[in-house]
């Protein structure tokens, strides 16, 4: 049965809002009506979904967010996942989460999700109705899931993935964090003694006829560049951008690009190690839920954001499909870590690939934020160093022609 939010008045002029189950529009205003109300408007609560076309759907794709962030998602998920474990049907878990939703956006997609398990549409197709909140390989695992009958095992795996690549995303930005406000810090305050301060103090001297040093020389000439072309040169870094950003749409060059990026000293392994892990844990959770080995090998593919590691990992699914073992597949891969093929044929030997391809997944996330942690203690004092040097350069080249001309007095 389909789902219609509402908008209608009382007998007191009160607005009331909600969601309502009704066979048609036609049949919610008439239950709305059965309770002394006077409906001002009833949609289809996914009608801002569905429509990318009108102006509503439009400007939710432009202003508004997802209804479940991240961290939202795994909650939710780990929330139907002890729902359905303690043997609670699934239609009325997520009636008791629609109701339990504080914001009128989540209560919206949870009773059209709720409506569509009610008209017969498995769990999994219901969410595949909207693809902008629940990702392929969402639904994947909560098809696979359905088809075992073990959909709360499938849904707490789920949410532990959900929680763990959460997790390890945290660590990392948590890492970046300082660096960069460090570097932020660094620009702004360089900027402000170059454009402002060392012309300042350099009209003091500008009645002298001696000759300044080269370093004031040097600095008057960089702080007058700024001064003039700061603008011209904002704009041009700004044009520069979009057009890299334009290149590097084009799929070719992405993966030349990604590829050299692997190659850098200290980024490089960071990137590697972290695309294996979010590989390795999708195809272990995957894999887990019983999905063929083909389908799981794509979908995990998917979540790859290096598409040079992308393309390895579309080329193993290649050689996979024409019979090669997995481990052998991705031992030909020198993007992949060595000890991912390792697991990976410890785990075909052993007849436990998922729980092999979990424990590389485990041993490479820390390993990632082992790397993310050692370069955040080294960028840190290597900035605050560089930073140093650059102040020191322009008090000197403020303060020699003082001391020149001290020298002079004498």
């Amino acid at each position: 049965m389909p789902a219609y939010s509402f908008e209608a008045v009382d007998s007191q002029g009160q607005t009331r809002k909600g969601v309502m189950e009704a066979d048609t529009a036609k049949a919610a205003r008439g239950l709305l009506r059965a309770q002394a109300l006077v409906p001002l408007a009833v949609e289809p609560v996914n009608a801002s979904s569905s429509n990318a076309a009108g102006s509503t759907g439009l400007r939710t794709k432009l202003f508004e967010g997802k209804v479940f962030n991240a961290t939202g998602l795994a909650i939710w998920t780990r929330q139907v996942a002890g729902l359905v474990s303690s043997g609670l049907p699934l239609e009325r878990a997520l009636t008791a989460l629609t109701e339990e939703a504080e914001d009128e956006r989540q209560r919206n997609l949870l009773a059209s999700l709720r409506a569509e398990v009610n008209a017969g549409a498995t769990f999994a197709k219901a969410l595949s109705q909207h693809p902008r909140e629940f990702s392929s390989i969402y639904t994947a695992v909560i098809g696979a899931g359905e088809q075992s009958g073990s959909l709360g095992l499938v849904l707490e795996r789920l949410a532990d993935d959900l929680e763990e690549r959460q997790a390890l995303q945290s660590k990392l930005v948590g890492a970046a964090l300082y660096p960069a406000i460090v570097t932020l810090v660094a620009i702004a305050i360089v900027l402000f003694l170059v454009g402002y301060v060392v012309p300042q103090v350099a009209n003091v001297f500008a009645g002298s006829k001696r000759a300044l040093p080269f370093l004031t020389v040097a600095m008057l000439a960089i702080s007058g560049m700024v001064r003039n072309y700061g603008w011209a040169m904002l704009i041009a870094i700004i044009v520069i951008a979009i057009g890299a950003r334009a290149a590097y749409a084009r799929a070719a060059i992405r993966e030349k690009i990604d590829a050299a990026f692997l190659k850098l000293p200290l980024v490089g392994p960071l990137a590697r190690g972290y695309n294996a892990a979010r590989f390795a844990s999708t195809l272990a959770m995957l894999a887990a839920a019983g999905v063929p080995i083909l389908r799981a090998l794509q979908a995990a593919a998917e979540t790859l954001n290096n598409t040079a590691m992308r393309a390895d990992a579309l080329d193993a699914l290649v050689l996979v499909r024409e019979g090669a073992p997995l481990a052998s597949a991705m031992a030909q891969k020198k993007r992949f870590p060595g000890l991912l093929a390792m697991f990976a044929r410890l785990g075909e030997q052993t007849g436990q690939l998922p729980l092999m391809l979990q424990r590389a997944a485990v041993q490479l996330s820390t390993e990632v934020q082992r790397r993310a942690m050692a370069l955040a203690t080294i960028l840190e004092p290597l900035l605050i160093v560089a930073m140093g040097l650059v102040v020191m350069l322009i008090v000197l080249a403020v303060l020699l022609p003082i001391i020149q001309l001290n020298q002079f007095a004498k």
